[in-house]
């Protein structure tokens, strides 16, 4: 750190130069005295996978380091910015070399907060350093400065949300065009939402560890990444889009943390929301959560969760807090005292559903269900039966009443040995929002 006066000059490196790496250059270019305590952030040295890409940004007069770990050891930067991603690999070295070597450190990368949080935290807390990550989580929209800073004071009871913009662009492009998965997937990837390999996406597995960063700010314990219970949308028929809206819904991937007195329940899966509900109402790339308290009640905050502008404007909120001296603990308390939370078992969740057979069109088969479904223990709440062209059957499609996960696995089970139904019966979780 060098500079005179109140004035200081703040050396900062950036390892990646991706979309978000881009527009942290630029920004800091254009506003490099934007922290509240008037000094200055400069870039002082970057590194990426290629030097010849072409970047929307000039990085011709930056120091450039071909290793991460040498940037983040160099003694020309005060903080270190880690924009590479992975939850191992060059991005995981950097970090540990940049904490070893005492300088704060910023990232937005959710895959190694959510499976090496906790021991990173240790070692940050070990150095006396910040390790902060408020653009690992919905881009711009603060909700890991939400629950760090504002709900301290309240017990956090759970959390929902749409946490993934692909997912969210992709089931709204579905539903809007009446297209497949597949087709709009494919879109996706032309326009930039989606990764030429889109698993981390589609699969549900950014979503988890996001959802997983969030349960362990909200309920004071390690992330626990491997708890989580994930179902991505690569699965998501047309079929069931239209059914869902006729019957008041819209299906969006939700990540949910649940506290109990047995434990932390965290789950990514499909699930649908009333068509009036804000989540279902945050259509494109929009991120969504519902923050539950015990005494503030229901917070709701929606925004960009990806992004150059958005992203780049949450680390720049991170470098303003190491620049202005704010210190807290990585996660909500001490790492030596965190421990991973307990997970709860999800066949023991009650939930309502939504459940969809595709059958042949012969006598009896609805009161084949409907019995099958009242001897398991299943309540139904609402019914449709509507011929589908090309559908390959006749779709069912009912809505229960809540219900323990186990008993419907068991039921559809049951259902799915009967000689008329067609093909493996559809579960989707009716979200608790």
């Amino acid at each position: 750190m060098s500079g005179q006066g109140d004035k200081r000059t703040w050396r900062v490196g950036v390892a990646g130069l991706g979309t978000v790496g881009a527009g942290l250059l630029n920004f800091l270019s254009e506003q490099p005295d934007f922290a509240p305590a008037g000094g200055r952030a400069v870039v002082t040295g970057v590194s990426a996978r290629s030097k010849s890409r072409q970047r929307p940004v000039d990085i011709s007069n930056l120091p450039w380091f071909d290793d991460a770990a040498q940037l983040a050891a160099s003694p020309d930067n005060d903080i270190f910015v880690e924009l590479i991603g992975g939850s191992d690999g060059p991005a995981k070295v950097a970090v540990e070399t940049a904490l070893k070597a005492g300088k704060p450190v910023v990232t937005a990368n959710k895959a190694l907060i959510a499976e090496h949080g906790a021991e990173l935290a240790a070692l940050a807390e070990a150095q006396g350093v910040p390790l902060l990550f408020e653009a690992a989580v919905m881009g711009g929209t603060p909700a890991v400065k939400m629950l760090r800073e504002a709900m301290v004071g309240d017990d956090v009871k759970s959390l929902a949300g749409i946490l993934n913009g692909t997912c969210n662009y992709i089931l709204t492009e579905m539903e809007a065009s009446g297209r497949p998965f597949a087709d709009v997937l494919a879109d996706a990837q032309r326009l930039g939402y989606a990764e030429a390999d889109p698993t981390m996406d589609v699969g549900g597995f950014d979503a988890a560890h996001k959802i997983s960063i969030l349960a362990a700010l909200a309920f004071g314990c390690a992330p626990n990444y491997a708890a989580a219970e994930i179902e991505g949308i690569d699965q998501i028929d047309i079929l069931d889009i239209r059914m869902a809206k006729d019957l008041g819904y819209r299906i969006k991937l939700v990540a949910s943390a649940d506290r109990s007195p047995d434990g932390v329940l965290v789950r990514v899966h499909p699930s649908l929301a009333p068509l009036n509900h804000p989540l279902a109402q945050a259509g494109g790339a929009l991120n969504a959560l519902f923050i539950e308290g015990t005494r503030i009640g229901r917070i709701f905050i929606q925004g960009p969760g990806a992004g150059s502008g958005p992203t780049a404007a949450a680390v720049a909120a991170d470098i303003a807090d190491v620049m202005t001296a704010a210190t807290r603990p990585v996660f909500q308390g001490p790492a030596k005292s965190l421990a991973p939370f307990t997970p709860v078992d999800p066949r023991k969740s009650v939930s309502r559903a939504y459940m969809r057979f595709l059958v042949r069109d012969e006598p009896g088969v609805i009161a084949a269900v409907s019995e099958t479904l009242a001897e398991a223990g299943v309540s139904i709440e609402s019914f449709l039966q509507k011929p589908v062209e090309d559908a390959g059957g006749v779709p069912i499609v009912l809505t229960t009443h809540a219900v323990a996960e186990s008993v419907l696995i068991s039921a559809i089970d049951k259902i799915a040995g009967l000689p008329a139904v067609i093909d493996r019966p559809r579960l989707l979780r009716i979200a608790r929002i």
